[in-house]
């Protein structure tokens, strides 16, 4: 059978025919303004429910020439990413804005989610963890509205709300040891502003222990591979450390995985921490301990940023720094 026409979206002036208003009552009706009566707002609701009537909220936001769009970029691969996108779409719908997600995956850069977001009208860009140059975010942020989730950077133009990375993996450092680890290890992130920042809280929170003799920077990355990789440089090495602090929750799940692959049993024979409390570590046979950054705060300090920038006119850049916190569970224990 030939498929039949395909039915057309249900429009204003459907609406109105089928109540016998005008088009200018019914739009009065929908948006909630005053004139037409309870009656008259009874038919015209339930005609509009009944032909499955849906206002078309882009074109009626070009007609004031504001989209309310965020732009949100994130990777895709990341839970701690899809976390804040989930309440950064709830603290912008609180402020009346709609949220627009353009990803990273690992054949589109950020440099394309961020064209998709412009080349959709987004209002202000929140990029979370960008990798981009400084110079090259301050050009954006020339542009448009941008705060930067995440990432230390300084910037005449930027906002940045973040957590003081360094002192949420000091903070592990000084858990461990606390446990009575000495022989504790650290699985660097790479070359970014967010692997420095952690690597340096490690090696402080080692010094401040007089462990220096104990620091070891194992090569990792930000992925569960990266995590793998390392569990094999360590089983096959000739000193395995008592604990691990890791870059992030993805690497501690790789190294986890690992571990328990051989045959070793954590936190009996090694503890492990991660970074950034996402949704996999908080899932009940991984029970990680881990450092949370709180993303929901994150999200409402981004979206706030923004709207005082699109609503209220401001101009001078902020930065929002937060205190992590050290949550432990089942993957630490004495040495």
């Amino acid at each position: 059978m030939a498929p039949g026409p395909r039915r057309r979206r249900p429009r204003l002036e459907d609406v109105a025919a089928e109540v016998g208003v005008s088009t200018g009552t019914v739009s009065l009706v929908l948006n909630g303004a005053p004139g037409p009566s309870a009656a008259t707002r009874d038919r015209v609701l339930a005609a509009a429910a009944e032909i499955g009537y849906r206002a078309d909220r882009t074109a009626a936001r070009l007609a004031r020439r504001r989209t309310q769009l965020l732009g949100v970029m994130l990777d895709v691969r990341s839970t701690f990413h899809a976390d804040l996108a989930a309440h950064l779409q709830d603290a912008a719908e609180t402020a009346g804005y709609d949220v627009l997600l353009s990803s990273i995956t690992p054949t589109r850069d950020s440099r394309r989610a961020v064209e998709t977001l412009l080349d959709s009208r987004c209002e202000a860009l929140v990029l979370l963890g960008p990798d981009e140059s400084t110079s090259r975010l301050d050009a954006l942020g020339e542009q448009l509205p941008v705060v930067v989730v995440g990432r230390r950077l300084r910037s005449s133009s930027l906002d940045v709300v973040r957590s003081a990375d360094d002192v949420g993996v000091a903070a592990a450092v000084e858990h461990l040891a606390g446990l009575g680890h000495h022989d504790i290890a650290f699985v660097d992130g790479g070359r970014g502003t967010i692997a420095t920042d952690r690597r340096a809280g490690y090696l402080r929170g080692m010094r401040r222990r007089g462990l220096e003799r104990h620091v070891r920077v194992l090569t990792g990355g930000e992925t569960e591979q990266a995590g793998a990789r390392v569990a094999d440089e360590l089983l096959t090495g000739e000193r395995l450390p008592s604990a691990v602090a890791t870059f992030n929750d993805r690497v501690a799940l790789g190294l986890l995985g690992g571990l328990v692959r051989a045959g070793l049993s954590v936190p009996e024979d090694v503890s492990l921490v991660g970074y950034d409390d996402s949704p996999s570590a908080r899932l009940p046979h991984v029970d990680l301990t881990t450092v949370s950054q709180d993303t929901r705060l994150q999200a409402e300090s981004a979206v706030r940023a923004a709207l005082e920038r699109l609503d209220h006119g401001r101009t001078t850049p902020s930065e929002v720094v937060l205190d992590p916190r050290l949550v432990v569970r089942r993957t630490t224990g004495p040495v």
